[in-house]
């Protein structure tokens, strides 16, 4: 995707060995990158979420691994480094995928292969992930177009966080459909829900549709369900950081409510997600590991002052404690559809069997 009409990738290798990424936690104020060079670069950029977003997270996750390996690749120092990036961030599943698909691809080989295997093995999986995720657009393209019934009829959609390319590694997974709908002509336009506590809606979401020229509105995150009921939402794609078997789909927190909103008002709520979300072993939502985070993301807000400096202030008072649970779990009840690189099924075991007739029995 493009800022100011140059196109990026949310991470890249270089010549020098080390892997380039685009710091997302000083967005949307200021376009810097940073470059991983050791293993404890990279799940220091996960954990403290300058990379963020279930694709791109197991990406970074899968170079971490292979920078480890640069000057030790023994079976212990794999195993060290696994532990270390599995540890960062709980929830996403593409983590645990990725780190398994490296490690697979170097099981057989010598040590002194490793680095490079492995180096080159997380790069086949971005590779995957933007072809992966420009086919979810053009699968959700055809969803939006559906309910678009005219041309020249402004189409609504609502999103929560951000799935966009800022949280894969191009394309996105619930923005790919939109970015499609848009370099079509479709005249679409994006209700971009803040998404306290860390804002990604109203400081990613709003800034990548914004750099790619889509039409938005920031919204404050209970907002969504008046609009439904105003008729101002079409459908709602959000994305995913783990999907089970069942169809039960782990989302940022606030997810469920839109969900919910979505189902008592007729309006069409879909997931879009690559096969890398899909957690097999799980059945049930409820199962899903869910990540705690700091209080302070919750009892601080970070923003620009009227002097150009970025700073956090605090907005509840001292003696008021804090609960930052992540994550929540929209059942498969209320989902219409899971929007995939293989096309769109039910939000059931059997739908998305129908996608992946491979994993039958698996």
């Amino acid at each position: 995707m493009k800022i100011s009409g140059v196109p990026y990738r949310t991470i890249w290798p270089l010549e020098s060995g080390a892997v380039r990424v685009i710091d997302q936690s000083r967005l949307p104020f200021e376009l810097v990158t940073l470059d991983l060079t050791t293993l404890e670069d990279a799940a220091h950029a996960i954990k403290t979420m300058v990379v963020r977003g279930a694709p791109l997270i197991g990406a970074t996750a899968a170079y971490g691994l292979a920078l480890a390996l640069r000057t030790d690749a023994s079976d212990r120092r794999i195993e060290e480094a696994t532990k270390i990036l599995g540890a960062t961030r709980p929830t996403a599943v593409n983590l645990a995928w990725a780190l398994a698909r490296v490690r697979s691809a170097i099981a057989q080989l010598a040590p002194a292969e490793r680095f490079e295997a492995a180096f080159r093995e997380a790069g086949n999986i971005c590779e995957a992930d933007v072809e992966q995720c420009r086919s979810i657009g053009a699968h959700g393209l055809e969803l939006i177009r559906q309910v678009a019934k005219s041309p020249t009829r402004r189409i609504n959609v609502l999103t929560h966080c951000n799935a966009g390319w800022l949280a894969c590694v191009d394309w996105g997974t619930a923005l790919a459909p939109v970015y499609m709908a848009h370099n079509a002509g479709i005249p679409v336009h994006v209700w971009v829900d803040e998404t306290r506590p860390r804002n990604q809606g109203a400081a990613l979401t709003a800034y990548e549709l914004g750099a790619h020229g889509v039409p938005h509105t920031v919204i404050v995150d209970n907002l969504g369900g008046l609009l439904m009921q105003r008729g101002e939402v079409d459908c709602v794609i959000v994305g995913s950081d783990r999907t089970t078997a069942c169809g039960d789909v782990c989302n940022k927190i606030g997810t469920y409510l839109k969900a919910l909103a979505a189902k008592d008002n007729n309006v069409p709520f879909y997931a879009a997600l690559p096969v890398s979300t899909l957690d097999w072993n799980l059945e049930h939502g409820r199962d899903i590991e869910i990540e705690q985070r700091s209080a302070a993301e919750v009892t601080e807000v970070t923003g620009r002052t009227g002097a150009g400096d970025i700073t956090s202030v605090r907005v509840v008072p001292a003696g008021s404690a804090a609960l930052n649970l992540a994550f929540d779990v929209t059942p498969a009840r209320l989902v219409t559809g899971i929007i995939t690189e293989r096309g769109v099924c039910p939000a059931s075991r059997e739908g998305l069997l129908g996608l992946y007739p491979e994993r039958r029995g698996a």
